[in-house]
């Protein structure tokens, strides 16, 4: 007999549940408690998230990478900010920092203001042949200390 397969799409991934028949794949499925894909999504952004400060309500974890959802009151420079802060390793290029900003509703000229930010010393290029980068501790703390506390007094 033929395995039967559903996929269920979810915003930091997929879950797929296989079966020999139909009803073994819907019981599987009725088993699930029903906070399950909240329960894991916040697991999985706990460990994508490279900081034990917790983003819950500032940033959403998707399979393209972080998007902000808190977003009403940011300044460009804060919107790159938090989004490198929450990307692995807290590095991104320009390009994919600006889908990401697209996604969560930002238009802004990423690469102009990385320049800037690069100025603040905010930002660097860990290697200046990669078009990738990276928060400064300077910038971690900055993000952590201003940007992530005005958000979450927003929210609070």
């Amino acid at each position: 007999m033929r395995e039967i397969e559903a996929r269920v799409k979810t915003s930091f991934g997929e879950i797929v549940i296989r079966g020999e028949s139909a009803s073994e794949v819907l019981s599987v499925l009725e088993a699930f408690p029903q906070d399950f894909v909240e329960r894991v999504m916040g697991l999985v952004s706990s460990r994508l998230v490279p900081s034990g400060a917790s983003l819950k309500g500032i940033v959403e974890v998707t399979t393209e990478g972080p998007v902000i959802v808190a977003r009403e009151g940011l300044t460009h420079y804060e919107a790159i900010g938090v989004t490198l802060y929450a990307s692995e390793e807290r590095k991104s290029t320009a390009a994919q920092i600006q889908r990401l900003l697209e996604s969560s509703g930002i238009r802004c000229m990423v690469p102009a203001r990385l320049n800037e930010m690069t100025k603040r010393g905010q930002v660097f290029k860990p290697d200046p042949n990669r078009p990738e980068f990276r928060l400064t501790l300077q910038g971690e703390r900055w993000v952590e200390d201003e940007v992530l506390a005005k958000l979450r007094g927003r929210m609070g």
